[in-house]
């Protein structure tokens, strides 16, 4: 067999091989963007530079909130099941209310959570990134909400199991033997 035909067969297995695998991918992103779950609360982080001071808070979904000079109004948040790898992402619309009372818009488009310095609100005052999305918040909705539908708190702890009673009592740990 010459060099040419042995070639000319591994590429032609190599194509089949890649063109199994391409359709195989192609079910796991139909999969991946299936499992996107829609989140009726943005949670975000807002830096005042003058104060140094950062603040967490909730905005509902079509919600508009006022941090400092700048209207944050985020239109949908999306994360990912506990299965799958972090990946929260969120469509923001960031108005600033000038010294004129006039709004103008600064910012319009997707924040990652993941990667907060490639889309996150840079003003000359304040700055605002994406921290999280949620079902659930202590804030209310605002009248007329009608977002994505909102979970009720969780009555306990799921990480602490079904069987844990909350005693009040913070437990002391106890000494290392070996220190």
């Amino acid at each position: 067999m010459t060099f040419k035909v042995l070639r000319r067969r591994l590429c032609s297995t190599a194509f089949v091989a890649l063109a199994a695998l391409g359709f195989g991918s192609v079910v796991t992103l139909d999969d991946a963007r299936a499992s996107k779950i829609e989140n009726p609360i943005a949670v975000f982080n807002g830096l005042d530079k003058i104060t140094g001071r950062i603040i967490d808070f909730d905005v509902y979904i079509g919600e508009t909130v006022q941090f400092g000079a700048l209207q944050v109004t985020p239109r949908a948040c999306f994360t990912r099941p506990e299965t799958e790898a972090a990946k929260t992402t969120a469509f923001i619309e960031v108005d600033e209310v000038t010294l004129n009372n006039e709004v103008q818009r600064i910012f319009t488009g997707w924040m990652f959570a993941a990667n907060p310095g490639v889309h996150a609100v840079e003003h000359g005052v304040y700055d605002i990134w994406l921290v999280n999305c949620k079902r659930y918040s202590e804030v209310p909705p605002p009248e007329g909400y009608s977002g994505p539908p909102v979970a009720d708190a969780p009555e306990y702890d799921p990480l602490a199991g079904d069987d844990f009673i909350s005693s009040g009592n913070i437990p002391i740990p106890r000494p290392n033997p070996f220190l």
